[in-house]
């Protein structure tokens, strides 16, 4: 399984990196993952939007699946248009990005697969579990399983039990951690922090830890630092370029962009 990171910045998208979104391959089939604000053109610098096969997202918010709009448009709107693609999303978390343009312009470029946080399905060769996490909206966190390797990815959470569940044991959790060491009092319910990050981490016994949907300016340096204080295994930031290959060791980047260091504590 091979994990691309298109972008890894949470809220609004920086000059130098996108928001939320990751193309997961495996025999063949390529998987994007949370199509959030300037993931397009990161994609394109690795794939034709025809060659998506489809699309799972994680909830609703506009840095998760705002570009699935572009992505419906260059494949519904080309002068060869392939067929439907399949979109996974909790019920209703994509119905406003959907009517963005005017009503079935764009009905024949998807087919959308409505389920609840806490099913269990296939997508291509994916066996897919998802779990309902705390979030200001319906969020899934997902584990994505195949033969060789697992991943799971926690969308947008704060703090919950089940969150080493959902990372047992896996190949990599990608982890959001939106905040260093502390998040403000009224989002405390809603999202994490890298320290929490790197501890519910060691509690699943992952193999490898990457943090993602940084707020903006954060100091991904930092963010890897104090995750390892409490996970002492690789430990690396999302970052536009930056290869993830499943049940291998190590990692590349396509040299395009700059990202985190890979951290292990001593």
């Amino acid at each position: 399984m091979q994990l691309t990171v298109l972008g890894g910045c949470g809220a609004w998208p920086t000059a130098v990196q996108a928001c939320s979104g990751y193309l997961v391959e495996y025999a063949g089939f390529r998987l994007l993952i949370d199509p959030g604000y300037a993931t397009l053109p990161r994609l394109l610098q690795h794939s034709t939007v025809d060659a998506v096969d489809a699309v799972l997202v994680s909830h609703g918010h506009p840095d998760h699946c705002a570009d699935l709009n572009p992505l419906l448009r260059a494949r519904g709107l080309s002068d060869d248009p392939p067929p439907a693609l399949p979109v996974h999303a909790p019920h209703g978390a994509v119905d406003a990005v959907l009517a963005l343009d005017r009503p079935g312009m764009l009905a024949k470029a998807y087919h959308l697969h409505g389920f609840t946080p806490g099913d269990r399905f296939d997508i291509g060769p994916f066996t897919t579990d998802t779990w309902l996490l705390p979030h200001f909206v319906p969020n899934a966190g997902i584990r994505l399983t195949t033969p060789e390797a697992v991943l799971a990815y926690t969308g947008d959470t704060g703090p919950s039990s089940d969150l080493p569940r959902l990372a047992q044991g896996v190949d990599l959790f990608l982890s959001e951690a939106t905040y260093i060491h502390q998040v403000p009092t009224a989002d405390a319910p809603y999202l994490l922090t890298a320290r929490l990050a790197g501890q519910y981490a060691h509690q699943a016994g992952a193999a490898r830890l990457m943090l993602t949907h940084l707020w903006p300016g954060t100091d991904p340096a930092l963010a890897g630092e104090v995750a390892a204080e409490a996970f002492a295994h690789p430990i690396g930031v999302a970052a536009p370029g930056l290869v993830t290959h499943l049940g291998q060791e190590g990692q590349r980047s396509n040299g395009a962009e700059q990202h985190g260091p890979l951290h292990r504590k001593n």
